[in-house]
């Protein structure tokens, strides 16, 4: 009988966090995979834990794979854990889960803290819904190329920054994404944990002159809806705006105010997008 592999969520810096649960599989389990055994000895410590434990990283984890998923079809358990939060986002772990899966072998969440949700509980933006992307790229070619590809995107995005980069990207937001508001969260749980709410221009000027410490997540928010609306998007609107000028003989301007009222659209923008495809259309005068 196979072994299960349990995911397990720690602390993403007050080791009061952890769960119960958590606590419980890393006491049962027969290893404990971490991505850095001396940060997770701090939480074992912490609760008297003496589970052993193997180095599991970005660097080794297809080398180790096969020696975990060896134990787990031996009937051992494993627990999968990162440095701090959810294992696999951003973190490793993916390619362990897919061969477990692969094998039968039962995959396990083991819920808890998490960086992503512990910014978005505090941002104070609308998260109804919202987009993550992580780490950017580190060139700054290939991150310019990603931001420009978010930059209509109509929710809040999170990413997450190293300290040392944190400057670079501020001025490549500033430069694609323009004076967004945004939520920058530093040292989140701990003792000098800071929330800074404000817009990116701003944010980048306060950054400009400060040691910064600290894993960083930033939370920006989404372009304005009337902002982002693509002609196939907007396909459906601007038919309306054709077939009220068509059957009511409205001027184009009148139709598109009556259009982006009843559907909540900026009918400037509206407008734009009919002046646009007018030449395509023209029995529509």
């Amino acid at each position: 009988m196979f072994g299960t592999l349990y995911i397990v969520a720690t602390p993403i810096g007050n080791l009061e966090d952890v769960t119960l649960r958590a606590l419980r599989v890393l006491k049962e389990v027969d290893l404990i995979a971490c991505e850095d055994t001396r940060q997770t000895a701090k939480l074992l410590g912490r609760y008297g834990i003496s589970t052993p434990t193997i180095s599991f990283h970005e660097h080794n984890e297809r080398e180790r794979t096969p020696h975990l998923i060896r134990r787990l079809k031996e009937g051992q358990s494993v627990a999968l854990v990162s440095d701090a939060g959810a294992p696999v986002l951003s973190d490793p772990g993916l390619v362990l889960i897919d061969r477990a899966l692969a094998e039968g072998i039962p995959v396990v969440p083991i819920p808890g803290p998490s960086a992503l949700t512990t910014a978005l509980m505090a941002a104070g933006l609308p998260m109804e819904r919202f987009f993550f992307v992580g780490f950017l790229p580190a060139t700054r070619g290939q991150r310019i190329k990603m931001l420009r590809k978010l930059r209509d995107f109509p929710y809040p995005l999170i990413l997450f920054e190293a300290p040392h980069r944190l400057r670079h990207t501020l001025d490549d937001l500033c430069e694609t994404w323009g004076n967004q508001p945004v939520v920058l969260a530093r040292e989140m749980t701990k003792i000098h944990e800071e929330f800074l709410r404000t817009t990116l221009e701003d944010l980048r000027q306060q950054m400009a002159s400060r040691d910064i410490r600290g894993e960083i997540v930033l939370v920006v928010g989404g372009a304005h809806p009337s902002e982002t609306q693509t002609s196939v998007e907007m396909a459906p609107l601007l038919d309306q705006v054709r077939s009220f000028v068509r059957r009511y003989r409205l001027e184009p301007k009148t139709a598109a105010r009556i259009v982006g009222d009843l559907h909540r659209v900026n009918a400037n923008i509206l407008y734009r997008e009919y002046v646009k495809t007018r030449l395509a259309v023209p029995d529509e005068a």
